[in-house]
Formats: structure tokens, C-alpha cells, sequence
């Protein structure tokens, strides 16, 4: 099955070279392998984390012009997930996104994108300098949730963009919900064009055939892995893979260079080393106990009065092509009230800390560390919360029709970095906006910077904050007062 033997670990074993060693340090970090660190913090974390938080030299090697123990860590994870090379990232998906973004498109560029994508999506077009195509995902009014873009969104986008130079999606959402992405791949290279993917919440989709379809099976050009969300590495721990000659790696490792951190955490590339071996040698097995516990979680849920918990009865819908059923999204509008109630409810009471919360649900993520009993406290508190309010209250409202896509007319770079007043939202239609403005559900930018504001999207502003929603992106918290760019200032573009 593989080429390199998984059970090496060369980045791990060079530090444990080096602790064994007993080697004296001269370097930095200033608390020299402990020794200088506040006690009551050592207590805590214990002695051994210390002693591997090293900086650049010969035997740990360079994030940066990796020529041994990391470069053989990153050839053992392309090996891994079968790609022709792995990059670490240890600033993150969100920072491996935006690195594969500028390595294929840059200043003026047409890329198509989701309008759901995570705010990283953003940012590394801000930094590229290229321009955003909008395709609509399927929303799915059930849950109040949207799932991915159809392949007939992505075919008829490319039609009306054919100078596009590369497209964007998800695989899969936050929530679990994989579109084709096997079709869109064949649909994407019919241009000659890369389809890079933002596969954060897809680590683990190559190594169990009980979940969807991976971003390299398919056939994606690079895609971005959030190893820690998942499988076993520590929080900030990436991968960025690239599995096609459309993409330069050697560019790709410049754009890490310049976005990543000179002094990398080697105690986050550790885990990212040893998180490899795991999923590689033990990944199958694994899953398959996380996948059961998570369907039993499902099945669970289901009898439980004004909870819902989809599964694979969603399959078939446009933009739901294959589920993840390892992430647990549970619908408590029938309880009478909102996923933010439910998961300050779990918080506080229960002390049950859920993934997210948004209008209509709160998402549990399932993964290796799972264990019934966990999980049987968490059903036991969500039978507890149903006695309490199931037919006491009244079932949340329908989901909210979200506004068109507005008129974009300015590059998002240079909208936001354009010269900016703050105006009341109430009288902003009209002005191009300089901010962002998100909410869920079901998680889409209502404006993105360089869009005309319409009265539509302020009217929706509207009618989500008396619903209770929480609304972001500017930089006034109570949303009353939006950055707009200055006529003067504004730069128009042309995107057809």
C-alpha cells in the first residue's frame, strides 16, 4: 500500500536525538529546555514538552529549506496520503489556504470560489490580489445549514468565466456534507485550470472507505488538511498537499516561506510526524470505532423528542453527494429554541462543550478520543434538555431567505485596503462596502469588501439581529455602523 515505511517518525526521532543527547543549549528558546520557564506552568505541562521545543539547527532541521528529518517527515506524509509532495504547516489551515490560493492565482486573477468559504478563502485572495467568482451552495432549509456546490453550479460558472485560472471548494463542509467532487475534478480539468480544495475538515477521508471521497483520491491539483481537528495533532497543525504538475511546489514552499513563522514550533511538527504514523498504520481501525460510536450517537439522538441528527437520509439532495458521519449535527428547532441556547445550556450546565452552535443546531465532533461514556453523558443531557422544553415553546421560525450575491465592483484587496468612513448600516445602500458582514446559520458573507450594500441585505441585517443571530465581520461589534470605501478612493473593476 505504501512506498516508505510509516512507522518512522524522523522528525520525532531527531528530537528524541537530541534529548538524549543531554545536549547543553546555547539557543534559543530563553528557558533553555525548561529550566527557565514559570514553575507553576511546568507543573502543569510537565518537563518533557520543553525539552523539544528547540529552534533551527543541522540535526532537527529547517521548516523552511527542509533537507533532512522534516523533508523526510513531509516525503513519508505525501506517501501517506498519496500525493506527489506534503507541506507542514504549523501556521494553521487557515495559513495553508491562503498559501495554496497565492500559489495559483495572483493580482488580477479570476478564481470561483463557494460564497460559503471559511475567512481564510478570503484573506488569501486580499493577499493574491485576485478576483472572487461567487457560486451559490445548496442550502438546505431543513437544518437551516448550506452543503456544497452542485457540479451543474461550478460547470455553468466556469461556461459564463472561461478565463478563470483556478476554482475553489469545499470538501466537506463544516458539517460532514461532501458534493461530487470526483465530477467536479473532471469538470475543472476540462479547462486546464487547477481545482484546489479546502479540505480542512477532511484529514481522515483517505484512510476509511465509510467516509467520503478525499481531494487526492479524486483527483484534486493541492488541497489544505486541518490535522488537528480530526486526527492527532496538536492545535495549528496543518497539511497542504499538492498532487499535480498544474502546481508549482516549488513556488508553494516560497509562499510558505514568506507567510510562515522563521521559528516554527518543532513541538507541533512533532505532531504532525507522529500523527502521520498514526492515521497511516492504524487510521481503518481507528475510524471504524469512531464512525460506530458516532452512528450510535445518531441513531440515539433520533429518538429523542424535538432533536434531529441527519445522516445519510440527506444524501441525494443537490450539493450532498456523501456524508462524514463522524460530525454530529444536531437540529433542536422542534425544542423551541435555538443552538445557541442548546450549547450554553450543555456549557454550563452539563459541562459539555460543544464544536459550534448556530441558529438551528449544535455540531459534535467525533474523532479517535471518543468513548461511549462521553458519549452517553452527552445523550443523556440532551434527553434531560428535551423533558425540559419539548412542547413548552414554540418551534423556531423558518429558515431566512439570505439576500442575492451582491454586485462586486471592486477588487477585495483593494477595497479593504482603500481609505474608509464609518456610516450607519441603515444608510449605507449603495456605498461599496469595506468590511465584511457574516452570520449564521447558515454561514455566508452577506458583503464581502469591493460589494455594492443593497437595501435587501440591510433588511436581512435586520431581521437576523431581532431573531437573535450573531452577526460579525465589523469592526463596530453591535453592527450598527459599517465601513464603507470612500467614492473617491474606489477602483472598479470589470469581472465579466
Amino acid at each position: 500500500m505504501y512506498k516508505l515505511d510509516q512507522n518512522q517518525t524522523p522528525l520525532f526521532d531527531a528530537l528524541m536525538e537530541y534529548v538524549n543527547r543531554k545536549t547543553i543549549p546555547f539557543h534559543v528558546p530563553g528557558h533553555k529546555k525548561g529550566y527557565g520557564i514559570d514553575e507553576e506552568y511546568k507543573n502543569f505541562i510537565g518537563e518533557n514538552p520543553f525539552k523539544i521545543d528547540v529552534t533551527v539547527f543541522k540535526l532537527v532541521d529547517s521548516l523552511h529549506h527542509p533537507t533532512g528529518p522534516i523533508k523526510k517527515a513531509q516525503e513519508l506524509a505525501a506517501d501517506a496520503y498519496g500525493c506527489d509532495a506534503s507541506f507542514f504547516s504549523i501556521h494553521g489551515t487557515s495559513g495553508a489556504i491562503q498559501a495554496m490560493i497565492m500559489s495559483v492565482v495572483s493580482d488580477g486573477d479570476k478564481i470561483i470560489i463557494p460564497r460559503n468559504v471559511h475567512k481564510s478563502v478570503t484573506a488569501g485572495i486580499i493577499l493574491s490580489g485576485a478576483v472572487p467568482v461567487y457560486m451559490q451552495p445548496e442550502l438546505d432549509k431543513k437544518v437551516g445549514i448550506a452543503h456544497g456546490v452542485s457540479p451543474e453550479t461550478v460547470e455553468s460558472t466556469l461556461k459564463q468565466h472561461p478565463n478563470a485560472k483556478a476554482v475553489l471548494i469545499i470538501n466537506p463542509t463544516y458539517y460532514g456534507v461532501a458534493t461530487d467532487i470526483r465530477k467536479i475534478v473532471d469538470i475543472v480539468h476540462s479547462y486546464d485550470i487547477p481545482l484546489i480544495v479546502d479540505e480542512a475538515h477532511g484529514p481522515h477521508l483517505g484512510f476509511n472507505k465509510k467516509l467520503p471521497m478525499s481531494a487526492i483520491e479524486a483527483g484534486a491539483d493541492i488541497c489544505a488538511q486541518s490535522t488537528h481537528k480530526i486526527i492527532g495533532a496538536l492545535t495549528q497543525c496543518s497539511l497542504l498537499q499538492v498532487n499535480s504538475s498544474r502546481i508549482d511546489k516549488q513556488r508553494v514552499q516560497q509562499i510558505l516561506n514568506i507567510l510562515q513563522t522563521t521559528s516554527p514550533s518543532y513541538i507541533l511538527m512533532a505532531s504532525l510526524d507522529c500523527a502521520r504514523r498514526q492515521i497511516a498504520l492504524h487510521g481503518e481501525e481507528l475510524l471504524n470505532a469512531t464512525i460506530d460510536l458516532a452512528n450510535y450517537a445518531r441513531v440515539e439522538i433520533n429518538k429523542i423528542p424535538g432533536l434531529y441528527c441527519f445522516g445519510e437520509d440527506i444524501l441525494g439532495k443537490s450539493g450532498a453527494f456523501a456524508v462524514d458521519p463522524t460530525k454530529i449535527t444536531i437540529t433542536c428547532r422542534d425544542l423551541g429554541i435555538t443552538g445557541f441556547d442548546l450549547d450554553m445550556i450543555l456549557s454550563n450546565k452539563y459541562h459539555i462543550q460543544m464544536e459550534l452552535s448556530d441558529l438551528y443546531n449544535v455540531l459534535a465532533v467525533g474523532s479517535f478520543g471518543d468513548t461511549k461514556e462521553n458519549i452517553d453523558k452527552l445523550l443523556n443531557a440532551l434527553r434531560e434538555i428535551s423533558i425540559e422544553y419539548y412542547g413548552k415553546g414554540n418551534r423556531k421560525s423558518d429558515f431566512i431567505d439570505i439576500p442575492s450575491i451582491p454586485t462586486q465592483i471592486q477588487k477585495p484587496r483593494e477595497a479593504f485596503n482603500s481609505v474608509k468612513s464609518s456610516i450607519k448600516l441603515i444608510d449605507s445602500v449603495g456605498a461599496i462596502s469595506g468590511e465584511f458582514l457574516m452570520a449564521y446559520p447558515p454561514g455566508i458573507p452577506i458583503l464581502c469588501p469591493g460589494e455594492i450594500i443593497t437595501q435587501e441585505i440591510v433588511d436581512y441585517i435586520e431581521k437576523l439581529k431581532s431573531a437573535g443571530l450573531y452577526v460579525q465581520g465589523t469592526e463596530d461589534p453591535k453592527v450598527e455602523y459599517i465601513k464603507v470605501v470612500k467614492p473617491e478612493d474606489a477602483v472598479y473593476i470589470n469581472i465579466e
